[in-house]
């Protein structure tokens, strides 16, 4: 059987310039099954239609802050460096990969412009907003705080958990989340960590990094095979 191809978006570096990938996200798909390619930080649309086309389904990677202009709120000082040529790709992919009913996977930075681009909004930063601390410190890969899992959404059933242990490196979150999405994870401390499209063939984000913990957590690694076998 053929393998699907899974677009990843890319990262961008703006002291350098450059676009780029951390290999977490290649591994991780490439070892579940996968063939995953970094797409090319284009505003294009014919371009992002050929991507859609070719691809069975789109891993929306971290990365900068989201623009707050994208939920009428004005940056704080406390929001760090935003990428509005990232913002605005991700929004052309987003809106041409629902409407093909293709899978779509979030990953941190995901889940919180898949909420944006929905209509929810963002806390800018928790830890002056709240008071929650949610980025540790290196290494990625160790567990930093619970999450509950709630019964009869697709993570539950992919886990068949109702608390796991999550790595996390964030300092925004899901403040008010869309009318579109669901609930499927919440932190101990309140902060939606994970959502999904209960209208779509598959279409879910998760706050923490599986990408990163994938060799030492099977939750992350049927995460990741759930979204491939959807791909197929």
């Amino acid at each position: 059987m053929k393998k699907p191809i899974i677009g990843i978006v890319p990262l961008y570096d703006e002291y350098k310039d450059s676009y780029w990938m951390l290999p977490g996200y290649m591994t991780c798909l490439e070892e579940s099954g996968a063939v995953p390619i970094m797409l090319p930080l284009t505003i294009n649309d014919k371009t992002i239609d050929e991507l859609v086309d070719m691809c069975d389904g789109f891993l929306f990677s971290g990365g900068h802050d989201v623009n707050p202009e994208l939920y009428n709120e004005k940056k704080k000082p406390e929001c760090q460096n935003i990428c509005i040529k990232r913002d605005e790709m991700e929004k052309i992919l987003f809106n041409k990969v629902i409407t093909m009913n293709k899978p779509i996977l979030g990953i941190c930075r995901g889940l919180q412009l898949i909420n944006v681009l929905l209509g929810g909004s963002l806390y800018q930063d928790l830890e002056s907003e709240l008071k929650i601390n949610h980025k540790q410190k290196p290494p990625y890969d160790e567990s930093f705080h619970k999450v509950d899992i709630i019964q009869d959404t697709p993570l539950y059933n992919i886990l068949n958990k109702d608390k796991i242990d999550v790595n996390s490196c964030h300092h925004q979150a899901v403040k008010e989340l869309s009318s579109k999405l669901k609930v499927m994870a919440v932190s101990e401390d309140k902060v939606i960590e994970g959502a999904y499209m209960e209208d779509k063939k598959f279409v879910l984000a998760v706050q923490w990094h599986p990408e990163c913990n994938y060799k030492k957590e099977d939750t992350s690694v049927k995460i990741i095979k759930e979204f491939i076998n959807n791909c197929k």
